[in-house]
């Protein structure tokens, strides 16, 4: 029987639906390497494996516990390599720890849009298959196909769990500070004090008595947070450095230092600008370029140190070397705008960025920078 229409179109069909995934271990014979996209929730991970270069299998659903157990079997019995991968999310790193524990190569990833077509449909079972499927190209040497998140040791956790938790009581006192101004003022109570709960300043205090009681509960906590920072703030402080360059304050020298990690860990300039999320946006096409506001992709924390410190480093490193190349925008008195000078710190910011890492991993001195101790 000849060719027919009929028969090409099928042919041409079945071409189609077949993919380089489907025949990659025709031409590659070896172990099988496995794949599982985990999507991961508080009491429960979605799986789906993929087996070599086969089609993704239908989605699982497991308990924590039951899935560390399968994961396990299944090492024992692969005997190739097993690779996993999840986005990174609050329930933190443990689940790669406990899988890299157990030999199989885990990856976290940042959380990104997985519905690539656009179909507008958003299941645990979809999410998981289009995990597994980007790192099938991963593993295939694609590097581009996962944006990678380095996980920190648990030491790296622990140490800047310290300053977290100092900003986050800053935050509280904050909040209740200006919950009971809010009080005082919506009751006609003016001017308020600043620090209107400090013992000195609540007992001099001019307001009827029940606002006081209601005044009295936020003081007592109030009172307690303030002594629980000052007590993080040295413990902080005692951690620094003692040869610091002049501005460069203790506190938010161990702050960077705990959000960075490790040092060693970039290979260039451009990695340390990408991570601060102090570079540009671009939207460029054709003949058109375009740069808008900076990215913010990368820590926040660190983000705000950094702007915080180059702030300093105007008043007190007048010949650090961006200082120098920015001062007719950022001196005190100078006639720019304030959208000028946001970007002309935001710029000493990002070489800041970059020039720590030259000196934390000991390519050049403070001094070579400008900066005097």
């Amino acid at each position: 029987m000849g060719p027919t229409p009929d028969n090409m179109n099928k042919c041409c069909l079945h071409t189609e639906l077949s993919s380089h995934e489907g025949t990659r271990s025709e031409f590659n014979p070896g172990k099988t390497t496995i794949k599982l996209g985990i999507d991961v929730h508080q009491e429960f991970y979605v799986v789906v494996v993929q087996e070599g270069g086969g089609n993704p299998k239908p989605a699982q659903r497991f308990g924590k516990a039951a899935f560390l157990s399968w994961a396990a079997r299944l090492k024992h019995k692969c005997d190739g390599q097993i690779h996993a991968v999840y986005e990174a999310c609050g329930f933190g790193f443990g689940l790669q720890r406990q899988l890299a524990a157990l030999g199989i190569a885990c990856h976290v990833v940042c959380p990104q849009k997985l519905d690539e077509r656009n179909k507008k449909v958003k299941t645990d079972g979809l999410d998981a298959k289009a995990l597994c499927l980007k790192l099938d190209r991963y593993v295939e040497g694609n590097r581009e196909a996962l944006a990678v998140v380095r996980v920190p040791t648990e030491e790296e956790e622990q140490l800047r769990a310290i300053p977290r938790q100092r900003e986050q009581l800053v935050k509280a006192r904050k909040q209740l500070e200006a919950q009971g101004r809010s009080l005082m003022v919506n009751h006609g109570i003016e001017p308020v004090v600043p620090r209107w709960w400090k013992r000195r300043a609540f007992a001099a205090l001019e307001v009827p008595q029940w606002m006081k009681e209601l005044l009295g509960n936020s003081q007592s906590i109030l009172l307690e947070l303030e002594e629980k920072i000052r007590a993080l703030s040295v413990q902080l402080q005692e951690a620094a450095a003692s040869d610091l360059p002049r501005g460069l304050g203790k506190m938010t020298s161990v702050v960077i230092d705990r959000e960075i990690g490790n040092w060693n860990r970039f290979r260039n300039r451009r990695q340390v600008g990408s991570y601060t999320g102090l570079c540009p946006g671009e939207y460029s096409s054709g003949n058109t370029r375009l740069q808008s506001c900076v990215t913010k992709h990368g820590n926040p924390r660190l983000r705000a140190a950094l702007v915080e410190l180059a702030w300093r480093l105007v008043r007190f490193q007048p010949n650090y070397k961006p200082v120098v190349k920015w001062r007719q925008v950022l001196a005190k008195g100078a006639l720019a705008t304030g959208a000028a000078r946001k970007k002309a710190i935001v710029a000493v910011a990002r070489q800041l960025a970059v020039d720590l890492w030259r000196i934390k991993t000991r390519q050049l001195t403070p001094e070579q920078l400008g900066l005097s101790i």
